[in-house]
């Protein structure tokens, strides 16, 4: 089977039939990603021809009501407008909707009755797939009741129907409650049947990585300790947490993005190349990085492991208010909404190199990027005049505008031979000529075809709340911060850009 990282069109891929069933229907996350995505999908002839879904939620309504709301969301937040009608009319006939609580066994029940009518108005074969787009609380549950009810297959059963359940972040809240998760699922789920969603992994520029590397010589020779001097990898963002207080106020930044996002793109750039591009090969890669990230000491903590939570300030000329203040938020709550780290990667190819790690809400700019920072060119010519040559910079850009850009020095015209840094830039979107898929577009594509190469496996899981978890801890043990720390619409607080040391400093997006 071709791979997708091979593939010159996404249709030319056999995708067997199935039906999609969605917990937590009426959710911001099907309203805004799941039900565009899957719009996308079939606009343009990638869902299989027999494919239904079903939203499974607490409130009741009607198929219609359902698929009336879901075209309001499809017209709202999709990439591409306006709605085709005529292909809309056809293509809700395909949504339905099932009320019931999460643990209740009828509506499991009258649940597995629905799906046996679909596979046979729409031929489906029994191929499932179950969306958990639910609280985390509700994993457990959802799971248990689904294998009770007959509703999970076992692997090992002789018929050629599946089922598969893709799982949202986060997947446990620190070490110790992944593994109980990871052990409470696994009495109804094979791995191979378990899909962790990482919506990160579904960019276009997160899946040119190995592409980018392994297929150009010239970036792989140099990808190395010996020309990198350090790497950054950032994700910023212009919102506070609006109104997702509770949730936050139980998560905080480094759990909501640096312990799934983050770590996934580190572990990508660092990865050694695979032996082929199966998703067992790419994982194991990605889980030796994690493997060989040195833990940070106690005494490290202080200085490699910076958070910040933001107070009042102005975005874009607009004067908002610090965390604090905000919404189902504590008075004096000490969770973070910025974090920075200073990780090393005990190897050969990373011996030495620090990895740069920051991410912050209420920042100036929203941006994620992944940039390579090289070493400087020896000071025999041209480092002699007063002003120092800036470092060679390869940046991916993960969003907005996905691409890449290479900074180099350039002479500008002229008699004097003054040196400026200038940009090599390459923008997905305006050299193709076409909007990338949206990344869910790429995630609920491949766990219908089976390809879990860019989902997380339990060990790339466990091992990356190995290396954050002490540093969790630590945070907590200091109930004292000095909160807040950096105004919003700042880059974040000092002790960030004292981390990186004389001679460093992060990049401005």
């Amino acid at each position: 089977m071709e791979h997708p990282l091979e593939e010159a069109g996404r249709s030319s891929r056999n995708i067997d039939p199935c039906v999609l069933v969605i917990f937590g229907a009426t959710g911001d996350l099907t309203g805004r990603k799941l039900a565009p995505a899957l719009y996308n999908l079939g606009r343009e002839g990638m869902l299989p021809p027999n494919f239904a879904c079903v939203g499974f939620a607490r409130r009741g309504k009607s198929h219609r009501q359902f698929r009336d709301e879901i075209k309001e969301d499809v017209s709202t937040y999709s990439r591409t407008k306006p709605i085709e009608e005529r292909f809309w009319d056809h293509f809700q006939e395909q949504f339905f909707y099932h009320q019931s609580d999460f643990d209740q066994d009828q509506g499991y029940k009258t649940l597995a009755a629905l799906l046996n009518q679909l596979d046979a108005k729409f031929a489906t074969r029994g191929n499932r797939v179950f969306y958990l787009s639910v609280q985390p609380k509700y994993f457990p549950i959802v799971i248990e009741k689904l294998k009770q009810h007959g509703l999970i297959y076992d692997v090992n059963e002789t018929s050629n129907r599946w089922s598969r359940v893709i799982i949202e972040k986060p997947f446990g809240h620190d070490s110790a409650s992944a593994a109980e998760l990871q052990r409470h699922i696994s009495h109804s789920l094979d791995e191979s049947q378990i899909y962790r969603i990482d919506h990160y992994l579904g960019k276009e520029t997160v899946q040119n990585l190995l592409v980018f590397r392994f297929a150009n010589s010239i970036f792989e020779s140099l990808w190395n300790y010996r020309h990198i001097d350090h790497v950054q990898i950032t994700v910023a963002e212009e919102i506070g947490i609006g109104t997702r207080g509770h949730f936050f106020e139980e998560e905080g930044l480094l759990r909501d993005i640096v312990q799934n996002h983050m770590m996934q793109l580190l572990s990508l750039v660092a990865m050694e190349p695979p032996v082929n591009l199966s998703a067992t090969a790419i994982r194991d890669e990605k889980v030796k990085v994690l493997q060989s990230i040195r833990p940070l000491t106690e005494a490290e903590f202080s200085h490699s492991a910076v958070r910040g939570q933001y107070g009042p300030g102005f975005i874009n000329g607009q004067k908002v208010i610090g965390y604090r203040e905000e919404q189902n938020v504590g008075p004096t709550s000490s969770v973070e909404t910025y974090a920075a780290l200073k990780l090393y990667i005990d190897n050969w190819r990373w011996a030495g190199v620090p990895f740069y790690l920051r991410g912050g809400k209420r920042l100036p700019k929203r941006g994620t990027e992944i940039a390579i920072i090289f070493k400087d060119a020896p000071g025999v010519l041209f480092q002699q005049r007063s002003q120092k040559n800036e470092p060679n910079v390869l940046a991916m850009r993960i969003q907005p505008d996905e691409g890449i850009s290479m900074k180099i020095n350039c002479k500008v015209p002229g008699p004097s031979s003054p040196i400026q840094p200038v940009k090599m830039d390459f923008r997905y979107g305006s050299y193709f000529g076409q909007t990338p898929p949206e990344a869910y577009e790429r995630l609920i594509w491949d766990c219908i075809l089976g390809d879990s190469t860019l989902f997380a496996r339990s060990d790339e899981v466990a091992q990356s709340w190995e290396i954050l978890t002490p540093i969790l801890n630590y945070w907590s043990s200091q109930k004292n911060a000095p909160f807040p720390n950096y105004a919003a619409g700042s880059w974040g607080p000092q002790e960030a850009n004292l981390m990186l040391g004389e001679g460093r400093s992060w990049r401005i997006l």
